[in-house]
């Protein structure tokens, strides 16, 4: 007798009928693991501040004299040192009135010279040897007067730096107080921020904060806090100084981030955000993407979330 076709069929029924069973009622719903859901809690987080970038040391060098720019030493960019010579105006005038001046002093001065050893010889009167000494003092005078005016043909950095505007053109006349370059301290970065009245009172000299820019991030510290509350917009002036500060150039803009405030916030992990701030949202079974706007970073894997997104709404896990 041969059963093979009947236990084949048998076997066959077993698994159709198995596949078409439903799971047993009593086993729990199980949540979706590459969904998450956008919950509200409460989180101590800091103030976010908008703010700009600069430095104290950061200055205009203009033309002191004038006449033609003979020479040009630095370009836009170029790293100096405090009192490195920057450009040279036309001198000859002034160095040939410094020769004079230099020729008439030397002159004065072997005149009073002679007139001493006379005094001491008591063989010359004191009106004679105050009119020597006078002019001997205003030769002096002149020469200080012929070598400053000398100098100021000279333009030269008043600190160090990096040459960050160049306005000067060789062969070009320039007149007194002509812009000719500006200079910029890269440090040390500052930043100056507003801070509300109800926040202020826990700030104080020495608090850190973070500063975030386009170009990097860093720390800071305060350094100097306003005394008074800016009646018209109910805020403190606070002055930071980056202790680093990666990728961060004076000028640029950044968000300081300083002291705590308790809020109600939106949050969702960040292992939910996608490209460019986008997130997938599950829509009645469909995943939807949408642009959301995001806060604070809660340092716990957490972001939070301004806009966007709703309380209980879930979003697909980034690379689900």
């Amino acid at each position: 007798m041969n059963l093979r076709p009947c236990s084949t069929t048998l076997l066959a029924f077993a698994v159709a009928c198995g596949a078409s069973a439903a799971p047993p009622p009593d086993e729990p719903e199980r949540p979706d693991a590459a969904t998450v859901a956008v919950e509200s809690v409460t989180v101590d987080v800091p103030l976010s501040l908008p703010a700009q970038l600069y430095v104290e040391r950061d200055a205009l060098v203009h033309a002191r004299s004038t006449g033609r720019v003979e020479w040009l030493g630095v370009d836009l960019g170029a790293s100096v040192g405090a009192g490195q010579l920057h450009a040279r105006l036309e001198s000859a005038d002034q160095e040939i009135a410094a020769a004079r001046a230099e020729e008439a002093h030397q002159v004065a001065l072997r005149a009073a010279q002679r007139q001493r050893e006379l005094s001491a010889r008591g063989v010359a009167t004191a009106a004679d040897s105050e009119q020597v000494e006078s002019a001997l003092n205003r030769a002096e005078l002149d020469r200080r007067q012929a070598r400053r005016d000398l100098e100021l043909t000279r333009v030269t950095a008043p600190f160090g730096g990096v040459v960050s505007a160049r306005y000067a053109r060789a062969g070009r006349l320039v007149e007194d107080g002509d812009s000719l370059f500006r200079v910029t301290a890269l440090a040390p970065l500052m930043v100056s921020v507003q801070v509300p009245e109800a926040d202020a009172a826990a700030l104080a000299v020495g608090s850190m904060a973070e500063v975030v820019g386009s170009g990097g991030a860093g720390k800071a510290r305060v350094v100097r806090a306003g005394p008074i509350v800016d009646a018209a917009s109910g805020t403190r002036e606070f002055i930071l100084q980056l202790v680093d500060g990666r990728g961060l150039r004076p000028g640029g803009s950044a968000v300081v981030r300083l002291g705590q405030r308790r809020r109600s916030a939106l949050v969702l992990p960040q292992d939910a955000i996608g490209a460019e701030g986008l997130v997938l949202v599950l829509e009645d079974g469909r995943a939807t993407s949408r642009a959301v706007t995001f806060g604070a970073d809660l340092g716990d894997g957490r972001v939070e979330v301004v806009s966007g997104l709703s309380a209980g709404e879930r979003v697909v896990r980034a690379g689900r």
